[in-house]
């Protein structure tokens, strides 16, 4: 069977390449706008889907033409896709315009006959040709290179997130129930195992926040748009980037440890935009990155053929004694620790929705 793997790699384009990148990157944003406002427009007269392309755009903007085919063919699906959304859910309102200034600049092109390919250090792509990349490993021979995303930081940096495709064989493991673990997300511990571990990642951003307001403080008295203000935003994203870093460094590790260790590993459906919004733990919240974690485990998981179980967000974890099965509705997000009234067990609030959590995963599977 077919899998996909993605590699991502440093660019340093020259000057002549980063002028063709912001272009390109330009173009697929103004493509997907344009698109996307005629779409609108024709859905409030008609009612119906306007089924559009970029070819009529590229007569009206011959500027359209410099840039690769292929960026603007792909913005054009990443509208249709979002579009197709609305349409099975009108309520969540229309797609949304892709922003100049605070919008991500990336563009996605495809591999055509070896368009895209990796040679002596570089890499080569329609329109640009050879750019110089940092390979820190090698795409093995077997994959076949299916699409390339170029992307720009805030902080001025260049990436290429590579697509490959290769032949694998399904994985045939036999998982051991026993080798199971639940994990409750916790605001200030990450997450609680049913183990008794608790995870404590560091808080990076809290960690960085003084250096952060200082630099923020700096930007916010520069002239806006002047070129010490240009410099001094830089310096403010890249602090920023290096806190991100830092915490996709350590989930990265995490992960691939908890993946290692066990066969199966049972998580909650938890709504983290409603914590951070409605229990004033914002901060607290973006700052774990607690979904992000998730989405590593979940495919380190896959790739080991073990399973990441997610149980229902309504399943009363915290509120259930693990030992007799009592549920105490009279418990509150304030109470940490409890007694369960019919069978007197103890139960540390974390621990013991962990533990629930664990069972109910493990009862699922079976």
């Amino acid at each position: 069977m077919k899998a996909n793997k993605s590699y991502k790699f440093r660019l340093y384009p020259n000057m002549e390449q980063q002028i063709l990148f912001a272009k390109t990157f330009g173009c697929a944003r103004f493509v997907y706008n344009k698109m996307l406002g005629d779409k609108i427009e024709y859905y409030q007269s008609t009612g119906k889907m306007l089924h559009n392309t970029p070819a009529p755009l590229k007569e009206e903007f011959p500027w359209l033409r410099e840039v690769d085919s292929l960026a603007l063919a792909n913005a054009q699906l990443q509208l249709q896709t979002a579009y197709n959304n609305f349409f099975r859910n009108t309520s969540i309102g229309f797609p949304k315009y892709r922003s100049k200034k605070s919008g991500r600049k990336s563009y996605t092109t495809n591999n055509q006959k070896g368009t895209v390919r990796i040679e002596a250090g570089k890499l080569r792509l329609p329109k640009v040709g050879f750019v110089r990349i940092k390979q820190h490993r090698q795409i093995p021979e077997g994959n076949t290179i299916k699409s390339v995303t170029i992307s720009q930081e805030p902080s001025g940096k260049y990436y290429a997130s590579i697509l490959t495709e290769y032949e694998t064989e399904e994985q045939i493991v036999m998982l051991d129930a026993e080798k199971s673990i639940g994990l409750d997300y916790s605001s200030p511990h990450f997450y609680v195992s049913s183990d008794g571990e608790i995870a404590d990642m560091p808080s990076f951003y809290r960690g960085a926040e003084i250096k952060l307001a200082r630099e923020q403080r700096k930007l916010s008295k520069m002239t806006k748009g002047g070129s010490n203000w240009k410099k001094q935003k830089i310096i403010v994203a890249r602090a920023h980037e290096k806190v991100r870093l830092k915490r996709k460094d350590w989930q990265h590790k995490k992960s691939a440890e908890l993946a290692e260790q066990y066969d199966y590993i049972c998580v909650e459906d938890i709504n983290l935009k409603g914590i951070a919004q409605g229990l004033n733990l914002g901060k607290a919240t973006n700052d774990n990155g607690f979904g992000q974690f998730l989405e590593f485990l979940s495919y380190k998981m896959a790739e080991r053929g073990k399973k990441l179980i997610t149980i229902d967000k309504w399943f009363p974890s915290s509120k259930t004694c693990h030992s007799c099965g009592f549920v105490n509705e009279e418990l509150t997000l304030a109470i940490r620790e409890w007694t369960c009234p019919c069978c007197g067990e103890y139960h540390d609030r974390d621990i013991n929705a962990a533990i629930n959590i664990r069972k109910q995963g493990l009862s699922i599977i079976a």
